[in-house]
């Protein structure tokens, strides 16, 4: 069988003082503090949540 597709992602820069909605964008991406990196499946909708809050994240 084919393996999903995954991708990493690392917050690298703070939340704070940032829109409530990029905030929320960066827990539903299940990271919570700075450094934090989580494994998520390489979907559209994940896709579109890294691009909103680019400026925080970092692909690994």
């Amino acid at each position: 069988m084919s393996e999903k597709k995954t991708v990493k992602v690392k917050l690298v820069r703070s939340v704070a003082g940032t829109r409530q909605s990029h905030r929320a964008t960066v827990r539903g991406l299940g990271l919570r503090k700075l450094n934090s990196v989580s494994v998520l499946e390489d979907t559209p909708a994940v896709r579109g949540m890294i691009n909103k809050v680019d400026y925080l994240v970092q692909v690994l």
